[in-house]
């Protein structure tokens, strides 16, 4: 069955190769000097420009390098947004990352108007694995007397299996519809409300803008050899085996993730702290984030904060 994606498929193709027209025209470049400078045939070129070629990424960036020409000025908004929107884009590549958050919460007041956001007490983890979001959450929860929901946990329950099986059997994109969808469930079925989610929401755009738009978001960071060496000690040995270089990874990760976990809406960072003091760091943090309402109840410690 065709989906709607694969329908659109044609009509964005024709607007493409239009683009690459456009463009080849706007630098005064014939066809063939194209092809020589690119390193595209030209006999594939006007196939593209016809509408009828369905180009790599790789292959657009060529051409785009060839014509001194933004490469999201081709890709993006092609048929929908065009010019102006690739204009927004460019804009944003060249602000500074420290930046980004302001700007975001400007773009949300000015397309959903003030109040749009609707966290209510809903609160949710981000980071690594191995930071401490579950044992954090759980514990936070039950001092304010919410529900605790751990994403990944639902995930397996709506699939039936466990996320090495979704991944396995089903691949990354299944496991990413049901992580969304049970993100919505969770957010539909409680207005107050822990969430520890996994690593990799962040990586997913669309799910991540939904867990910032209704929830407050808190990173739990930790160094990269805290991370690795609680998952260990959780018994994992997985980032070990077969991978002398598991460090380097781990970092590779953090470093292309910091970004959107600076997007949240506060940070507790838990290296060198027991899990009494890093719970006492974020209760702080979430009862600003609520509001004085919410530090209503006791802050006895129980036994198991200890």
């Amino acid at each position: 069955m065709r989906t709607d994606q694969n329908r659109d498929m044609p009509a964005y193709l024709a607007a493409l190769g239009q683009r690459v027209r456009e463009a080849r025209a706007k630098r005064g470049m014939a066809r063939r000097i194209l092809a020589r400078d690119s390193g595209v045939s030209e006999r594939y070129l006007a196939q593209l420009e016809s509408g009828a070629g369905n180009p790599s990424i790789a292959v657009l960036r060529q051409i785009a390098m060839a014509v001194d020409y933004p490469l999201a000025d081709l890709v993006v908004g092609v048929g929908d947004g065009g010019p102006d929107f690739a204009r927004i884009l460019r804009l944003l590549e060249t602000a500074p990352r420290s930046e980004l958050p302001k700007i975001r919460a400007q773009v949300e007041l000015l397309l959903t108007g003030k109040g749009g956001r609707d966290k209510r007490q809903r609160v949710s983890l981000i980071g690594l694995r191995g930071g401490g979001k579950s044992t954090l959450g759980r514990l936070l929860a039950e001092r304010f007397d919410f529900p605790f929901i751990e994403l990944n946990r639902l995930v397996e329950q709506e699939y039936g299996g466990s996320i090495g099986e979704i991944l396995a059997l089903s691949g990354q994109p299944a496991f990413r519809r049901y992580e969304r969808r049970c993100l919505e469930a969770a957010i539909r079925d409680h207005d107050s409300v822990i969430i520890a989610t996994g690593g990799g929401i962040v990586s997913e755009a669309a799910t991540f803008s939904l867990l910032l738009e209704k929830t407050h978001t808190v990173w739990v960071e930790a160094s990269p050899e805290e991370h690795l060496g609680r998952v260990i000690a959780q018994g994992d040995l997985r980032p070990m085996a077969k991978n002398d270089e598991a460090m380097e990874d781990l970092k590779a990760i953090l470093k292309a993730r910091e970004p959107y976990h600076r997007m949240a809406d506060a940070t507790v960072r838990t290296s060198g702290e027991t899990i009494a003091e890093s719970l006492e760091q974020l209760h702080g943090v979430v009862v600003r984030l609520l509001g004085p309402d919410s530090a209503h109840r006791p802050l006895a410690m129980s036994s198991s904060e200890g």
